[in-house]
């Protein structure tokens, strides 16, 4: 699954029922292809050791007979099985959230108003309600930023967090939680900007968030060399690997890069262009079939750790 946004204004949905690793490669070709404002893709396990299901959603009518060749040769045959249906505007939220549990990683909560009782007194606890929710942190992706992060922080203390391609705003939002820190975040489509601005008024740290709508770096608040000491970008492979001079560029010596939105085959292409940048892998999170990377500066370290959930 590719934790992101849904488009503005989703009309189609593209469905397909089918094996773990295939979902995993229709998803990043999607992902790869068509462009993330307008398009978006999703997923994820009906049942345990169960098929998998895949969602693209699309913000106009889609080429149906394209989309079909485009997975063919993924899935085979199998292409001709998936169902193309037009969707109510915000149907695609209530379905996203049917039966959301929970996520943990360490004291950070994310939850819906339904599970407010599952709050400790000491969690950084992030409500996402249906109404505003395009990325809920369930997916690996996010969850294995979470569970980096909350490392991290038992290691130091990051005094300037910067968010790339923020999203729903939950990795920012937990960096302010948890730290009490104000937090630069951006993201390319202004609706998700929108959304986690009132996101963030919701969950009362509205006051720390500092988002601005634009790729990358591109903004007077994030374009701040040898700043940041804590990056997040989950993103995808290839926005990774052209952000690498940048996201260098703007972080301090002594920063960490939180890095995600990745499988397992895109690993080592993203670690190479960040080797070329002078920065090494220190530990690698591995969730549902996807990677977490987090990089420091300096030569190659001899033994990153590697954590699988």
């Amino acid at each position: 699954m590719l934790e992101g946004l849904h488009p503005n204004r989703p009309t189609h949905v593209f469905r397909i029922t089918t094996d773990a690793n295939s979902a995993r490669a229709m998803t990043e070709l999607i992902g790869e292809i068509f462009d993330p404002t307008e398009t978006a893709v999703a997923a994820f396990e009906i049942e345990d050791d169960g098929p998998w299901l895949l969602e693209a959603y699309f913000a106009r009518q889609p080429d149906e007979a394209a989309i079909r060749d485009l997975v063919r040769p993924v899935v085979g045959a199998e292409a001709d099985k998936g169902v193309f249906e037009p969707l109510e505007q915000q149907d695609w939220v209530k379905a996203s959230l049917e039966g959301l549990t929970p996520v943990r990683a360490g004291r950070v909560l994310v939850h819906g108003s339904h599970d407010r009782d599952q709050r400790r007194p000491n969690d950084a606890a992030i409500e996402i309600e249906a109404a505003l929710a395009f990325g809920t942190g369930h997916h690996g992706t996010t969850r294995g930023c979470l569970l980096a992060f909350v490392d991290e922080v038992k290691l130091r203390k990051p005094r300037h967090i910067l968010d790339v391609g923020t999203g729903t705003g939950i990795l920012a939002f937990a960096a302010a939680k948890l730290l009490k820190r104000p937090v630069v975040a951006g993201d390319i489509d202004s609706e998700a900007i929108r959304v986690a601005r009132e996101n963030a008024r919701l969950n009362g740290i509205g006051s720390l968030m500092k988002l601005f709508v634009g790729p990358g770096v591109r903004h007077a608040d994030a374009d701040r060399p040898g700043h940041f000491d804590l990056i997040f970008a989950n993103i995808l492979a290839k926005p990774l690997r052209i952000l690498a001079p940048s996201l260098a560029r703007v972080a301090t010596n002594d920063g960490t890069l939180i890095l995600s939105g990745l499988l397992a085959r895109d690993v080592p292409g993203v670690l190479s262009a960040y080797s070329a940048q002078g920065w090494h892998l220190q530990r690698r999170y591995d969730l549902e079939g996807w990677a977490a990377l987090v990089m420091k500066r300096g030569g190659a370290h001899p033994r990153p750790r590697r954590i699988v959930h």
